[in-house]
């Protein structure tokens, strides 16, 4: 005996699995605006914690403009939509064919598209109206719910079209570069074909689909072909040339500037045939773009944005980090030299030590600044006997050769009078030879001490000893030591005459 269920419990089951599907849908929704506003909060405190100086601003206007672009990207909820294609393939008929009217530039010959171009499109919010093409079909119920209502999930967000020069044209490697820059900031990738594709074609769609954004195959010209070539070629394309690629639900076929056959009527009453451009068919690829956009168009945009934005940073913080550690040598080498030179002038010993912590106390002061972490004179100090016990054997060895070359370079000095300046040779090869030692020492201790700020006022998961041993025997002891006495010489020569 069949059992039939109450056709009341049928509408509740109805109801209940429309109810549940849209409570999905609004969690989905929920969750892709958090996403969107912690993309927006992370990317107004990258712009605004740069922390750049005025030289480390120089040269890097494009990549801070870049930043700001993102940011003002992420307040209008702008989707950009970027073509590319070998030229003649029809990538700005495409695009004009969404928006509906000739806003990019067309042509023949090559290099008509010189850089990229960008025009919004405010999409259809009627029933597209089927077309003529037996490829494509008129829309299912539920894409048209798709075209006729508001796209929740991206709001008032504008769309913006980009069209790109050729990646074949000439020049084609500065205008790839170009055509990979805006890929990395598109959020979703049009390539169009206009046939079975080429090698240079299928290389151009393999490196962008490398970068990771949703791409569509637009395969553009149907019209040109019979119906039997059509279908041959999209099945070529679709079961051998893509297949490790993109999905055959990524593949679409256009015909964005159709020419079409038009019966015409001479003046002198015969009839002719003429090709005319017909109405675009490209219906299709609008769904797909639109069902794109309203499945998961803000998330998109926030992370497509948040992974660019951080290559931009990363580029900004290398390049800042790069700038510091050229300054942050520059002082170190000058506290150096300044060292080695008050050393070799002083023939007291405690001055001597004196003279060397002071000067080393205002080098990590200045590395400090450089470096935006505040430090106290007292907090110097500490750090410099913190490096100065990791230093070890270093340490020991500059302080005992201090004491030893600093009370023979006394003597040298105050027998200078008695022995007629007999004693002054020796004394500056003594003095010269302590105060390189110093030098190398102070060396090592600025390198130290760029380290452990450069990393945020910390040793790392090693501890001081550790990346004390590392740099240390990153050093080459005997270049900084012959370095420091050839500068030394000559300013010592210098102040001499």
């Amino acid at each position: 005996m069949t059992e039939f269920w109450p056709e009341s419990d049928s509408v509740n089951s109805l109801d209940l699995d429309q109810d549940l599907d849209s409570a999905i849908s609004g969690f989905e929704q929920i969750q892709a605006e958090l996403n969107y506003k912690q993309a927006q909060d992370s990317l107004k405190d990258l712009v605004a914690n740069l922390d750049l100086s005025r030289r480390e601003k120089a040269g890097l206007d494009a990549q801070i403009q870049d930043l700001g672009n993102l940011l003002q990207k992420l307040e209008n909820t702008c989707i950009q939509i970027a073509a590319f294609g070998m030229v003649g393939r029809g990538k700005s008929s495409v695009l004009n064919a969404l928006v509906g009217q000739p806003v990019f530039e067309t042509g023949a010959l090559h290099g008509v598209t010189q850089n990229a171009q960008t025009a919004n499109w405010q999409p259809p919010s009627q029933t597209p109206s089927q077309t003529s093409s037996k490829e494509t079909h008129s829309p299912t119920h539920s894409q048209q719910d798709i075209l006729q209502v508001a796209l929740p999930s991206i709001g008032n967000s504008q769309i913006q079209l980009i069209d790109t020069p050729g990646i074949d044209e000439v020049d084609g490697e500065t205008r790839e570069a170009l055509a990979l820059e805006v890929a990395k900031q598109a959020d979703l990738l049009l390539f169009i074909i206009a046939g079975d594709m080429t090698k240079v074609e299928y290389q151009a769609l393999s490196q962008l689909r490398a970068s990771g954004k949703p791409m569509l195959l637009v395969f553009n010209k149907i019209d040109q072909y019979p119906d039997a070539d059509r279908i041959a070629i999209y099945s070529k394309i679709r079961d051998e040339r893509v297949k490790q690629l993109l999905s055959p639900a990524e593949i679409v076929m256009v015909a964005a500037s159709p020419l079409v056959s038009v019966a015409v009527r001479s003046p002198n009453g015969k009839i002719q045939v003429k090709r005319r451009r017909g109405k675009p068919q490209i219906e299709d690829l609008k769904l797909k773009i639109l069902e794109i956009l309203h499945r998961e168009g803000k998330s998109l945009v926030a992370l497509n944005t948040m992974l660019y934005a951080d290559e931009l940073n990363e580029n900004l913080v290398n390049r800042k980090m790069k700038i510091r550690d050229d300054s942050a040598n520059q002082i170190i080498w000058k506290a150096v030299i300044t060292k080695a030179f008050v050393i070799a002038l002083n023939p007291v010993t405690v001055v001597d030590l004196l003279t060397a912590t002071v000067v080393d106390v205002v080098m990590i002061l200045t590395l400090s600044r450089l470096y935006g972490i505040p430090m106290t004179e007292q907090g110097a100090i500490q750090l410099l006997q913190k490096i100065a016990m990791s230093m070890g054997g270093i340490g020991a060895s500059e302080l005992l050769a201090n004491l030893g070359l600093s009370s023979l370079k006394s003597i040298l000095g105050i027998s200078a009078p008695v022995t007629g300046g007999v004693s002054l040779a020796p004394y500056m090869s003594v003095a010269i030879t302590q105060a390189s030692v110093a030098g190398v020492s102070g060396y090592g201790i600025g390198q130290i001490t760029k380290t452990y700020l450069a990393n945020g006022a910390s040793w790392g998961d090693d501890g001081p000893k550790a990346v004390v041993r590392r740099i240390l025997s990153s050093l080459d002891e005997t270049s900084i030591l012959h370095r420091i006495k050839g500068e030394l010489r000559a300013r010592l020569t210098k102040v001499e005459g």
